[in-house]
């Protein structure tokens, strides 16, 4: 009997221009900007219903409809590249009856009994393409809208995953198209987001727009220390005929050298495919990545190639999603934080409520567009999940709960803290304070400059940073020289004692490397590593601060960004006149004239790991990079040596199972006398 489709009216059509407007807008977000606004199975309910309206009404069907596209557009700043086979989504299921009929579509269409399936951890990542021709990677790409995305080899390069060569896991084919997800440890992300909060830098919301955003850096000395991770899941263009079932095909990816998808089960029926997910939405806390579901797949290959695909998703595979723990409480307040570069950060403050293991009572807000967007007023009632299990975030407010006595949110156009004007720079979504002399900015600067990376001043803490900026007693950084015993001893929890202790370290201070006087400058986006190479590059401050553009970007993993950081600094005029406080100080601003020494380590790459009892890890770095050698983050085939101290980490172990030379602290002392 055929099938009779009724014809769409004005209203109906309507409808379905509005669902596609808001489709591509979310798509934008998610894959283009990585700042996706709804969660995910709100997303699957638009499409559900536009995809609805034109199975119902087919004359609303468009060749363009996000129902038959995954994904975003390439970046422009990335070549272009178009994949061997489309990489298509896959559609989502958030119940046991879904996954039912999901079974009982596969065994229709395949006419056959039960088949077998694979029940894979769904990592929340970023899907990734990976083509090896003779076993030798040559390109790497993003998914980009499914048919074509952006070329990554050098950043994905830096991944320690992901093997230049596969092992000889008996004949491996060419070419071999590999594709699987790229994705953050929950405690790099904390890691990361702890160093942003210290520069004063937008966080990010979760691990996965952690991942995207840092695969989307055109500098891979960048990405090479933000921790990245990969997992393969499947493939894309290969020879039919080498593998015959996807089990197969996971257990060859852990032959050639590149990991799996970890703690897949191999299911003889859908009930063991139930259990499977049962167990991990109990366990997915207990590991160290993200993981929204299970993605079940069909065992065989032969019954995967029979069942095919739609244009958009394959129909031998399914995501069960979890859902996401949330909670109801009241939002009671909302204060803003003030940075050292300035910037404006809200915070929400919640009834206490308890949320994924732990007490939750403030959540982050990101900027003020997050607070227009939520319609967030005080006394709300909303709902909180932890983003990514991790950082609680207001997801929505529940109207419905309003009595008329909450208040509306104004954000400030003033500092909260001087009353200086704010302001927003076009293409920047942080509000920044615009006042250099804000007591909170300065109470930043003041910690930054005195932390163990930078001027190293034992001593000059957060209770007593409080009080000399609100005693008035310094004004910026370089005012710490000019301080006098007396003036501190009249300090709450400082006597004599104390006092002549943090004097002595002042004067210390004065002679630290140029570089960490760099670092403590507190230059936007210039860290440890960056502010090491300015130093070494320039070699003074006065060179330095009269550097250009070209200059600066002439050396290697130094771009663009962080020469229109540096630039803008020097070309403060509050800025020179503090640095020409500090060089009157007698604080060190050049780098120190090194006898010659060797360059045995000329292209050596060393990996540090535990602690070393005669050595910071900085000088253990600067001893390495004196002599030519360098010095990475992670251990990887291009290492040479791994310097292992007390408690050394998973590094150690990384670099037994490679065979990687291991040096003890005597050692390593051995081989730089050489």
């Amino acid at each position: 009997m055929s099938t009779v489709f009724k014809k769409s009216d004005k209203e109906t059509r309507l409808l379905a221009g509005r669902l596609r407007r808001e489709i591509r807008r979310h798509n934008r977000l998610y894959y283009d900007r990585s700042k996706p606004e709804i969660p995910d199975a709100e997303y699957d309910r638009l499409v559900k219903q536009l995809e609805r309206l034109e199975e119902t009404y087919p004359e609303l069907r468009r060749g363009d409809s996000p129902t038959g596209r995954v994904g975003g557009r390439p970046q422009r700043q990335f070549k272009t590249v178009t994949h061997p086979v489309p990489m298509l989504s896959i559609d989502n299921t958030y119940s046991r009856e879904e996954l039912a009929a999901f079974d009982e579509r596969v065994r229709k269409n395949l006419g056959e009994g039960s088949p077998e399936y694979v029940a894979e951890l769904k990592i929340d990542g970023v899907s990734l393409s990976l083509l090896y021709e003779r076993g030798s990677l040559v390109r790497a790409a993003t998914r980009g809208d499914g048919r074509s995305g952006d070329e990554v080899t050098e950043n994905v390069r830096t991944i320690r995953e992901i093997p230049a060569t596969l092992k000889k896991a008996g004949r491996v084919p060419s070419p071999l198209e590999i594709r699987g997800e790229v994705f953050m440890p929950k405690t790099v992300f904390l890691a990361l987001n702890r160093r942003k909060e210290t520069e004063g830098e937008a966080l990010f919301a979760n691990p996965r727009n952690a991942a995207a955003g840092s695969l989307k850096l055109l500098d891979a000395a960048v990405v090479a220390r933000r921790g990245l991770r990969f997992i393969a899941h499947g493939l894309g263009f290969y020879e039919k005929a080498a593998f015959q079932a996807h089990a197969e095909v996971l257990d060859f990816f852990k032959k050639a050298g590149i990991p799996p998808s970890p703690h897949y089960r191999l299911c003889k029926n859908l009930d063991e495919v139930y259990a499977a997910c049962d167990w991990w939405a109990a366990k997915r806390g207990e590991l160290d990545f993200e993981i929204d579901g299970l993605v079940v797949k069909v065992n065989a290959l032969r019954q995967q190639e029979a069942l095919g695909a739609t244009n958009k998703s394959p129909r031998w595979v399914i995501a069960y999603k979890f859902p996401a723990e949330k909670v109801q409480t009241r939002l009671v307040d909302i204060s803003v934080q003030v940075g050292r570069t300035g910037a404006l950060t809200p915070v929400a403050h919640l009834e206490p409520v308890f949320l994924a293991g732990t007490t939750v009572a403030r959540a982050t807000l990101h900027n003020p567009d997050e607070i227009e967007r939520l319609g967030l007023k005080i006394g709300d009632t909303v709902l909180v999940e932890k983003s990514g299990e991790i950082i609680p975030q207001i997801l929505e407010v529940l109207a419905e709960k309003r009595t008329g006595k909450e208040k509306r949110y104004v954000f400030p156009r003033r500092c909260p803290v001087c009353g200086s004007a704010v302001s927003r720079q076009q293409g920047e979504v942080a509000a920044r304070c615009v006042n250099i002399g804000c007591v909170a900015q300065l109470k930043a600067r003041l910690l930054h400059f005195a932390s163990r990376k930078a001027m190293d001043i034992e001593g000059l803490g957060e209770a007593l940073v409080e009080q000399l900026a609100d005693k008035k007693i310094v004004g910026d950084f370089s005012d710490i020289y000019s301080l006098e015993k007396a003036t501190l001893e009249g300090l709450e929890r400082m006597g004599g004692k104390s006092a002549g202790n943090l004097m002595r370290e002042i004067e210390a201070s004065k002679k630290r490397e140029f570089h960490r006087l760099v670092y403590a400058l507190g230059i936007r986006h210039v860290g440890v590593n960056a502010a090491r190479l300015l130093a070494s590059r320039f070699g003074s401050m006065e060179k330095l601060s009269a550097a250009s553009a070209e200059e600066i970007e002439s050396i290697r993993a130094i771009g663009g960004v962080i020469s229109k950081s540096v630039l803008e600094f020097f070309a403060n005029g509050e800025n020179l006149s503090v640095i020409g406080k500090l060089r009157k100080a007698g604080v060190n601003a050049r780098e120190e004239k090194k006898e010659a020494v060797s360059s045995t380590l000329a292209g050596k790459v060393f990996v540090l790991t535990g602690t070393l009892a005669g050595f910071s890890r900085e000088e253990a770095a600067g001893e390495v990079t004196d002599r030519g050698g360098k010095v990475a983050g992670s251990v990887s085939r291009r290492t040479d040596f791994v310097v292992a101290g007390e408690s050394p980490g998973s590094k150690l172990e990384e670099a037994r199972r490679l065979g990687i030379r291991i040096l003890d602290e005597e050692a390593f002392k051995k081989f730089l006398a050489h």
